[in-house]
């Protein structure tokens, strides 16, 4: 009866260990070929046509698959495009401008994979589609003008876009070296 207990103790452990790091794998595989040009395509539609409503279920399969992925990822630096003023202008497309910055940061890791590591280019690609989709925006509704966001397309226009996204991104990279 003794060894009964600790056989059964050892299998518990043993279990517990095997469900511990089952949990640690990622549930599914690297992305495939076939996928990143899904994903490329949509969030280059999304750039001409970000209201465009067929492309919902993509958008849904996108957010899904770039949270599933393990070797696509894409760090976030809410301050560049959405501080404090834009919010406060609770524009209502906020999250398709959301989506849209992390969608092309995602992006820009596929089409250059060396510079996987660069946040600053991320950040940088993320809100230059943003402000394309933004612009497709004003199109087909004037009336969902930003302050911030024009500020920002009067950045890009005179050559400053890059400056601000450095500046901008400074408190965000100071978090991620201290892995906050």
């Amino acid at each position: 009866m003794r060894k009964t207990i600790p056989v059964a103790l050892l299998f518990l452990i043993l279990s517990f260990l095997s469900v511990a790091n089952a949990q640690d794998e990622p549930k599914r595989g690297p992305s495939t070929p076939e996928e990143r040009k899904r994903f490329v395509a949509l969030t280059r539609k999304l750039e001409v046509t970000p209201l465009d409503k067929s492309l919902y279920p993509e958008k849904i399969w996108a957010k899904t698959w770039l949270d599933a992925v393990p070797d696509i990822n894409v760090t976030v630096c809410a301050p560049i495009v959405f501080g404090v003023d834009f919010i406060s202008e609770q524009n209502k497309y906020t999250p398709q401008l959301s989506y849209q910055v992390t969608f092309a940061s995602a992006v820009f890791i596929i089409e250059h994979p060396d510079k996987a590591n660069d946040t600053l280019a991320q950040y940088t690609a993320g809100v230059e589609s943003a402000l394309k989709s933004y612009k497709a925006i004003l199109k087909s509704e004037p009336d969902a003008k930003s302050k911030e966001l024009d500020d920002l397309l009067q950045k890009q226009s005179q050559g400053k876009l890059a400056d601000f996204v450095r500046e901008t991104s400074k408190d965000c990279s100071e978090k991620k070296e201290q892995g906050l």
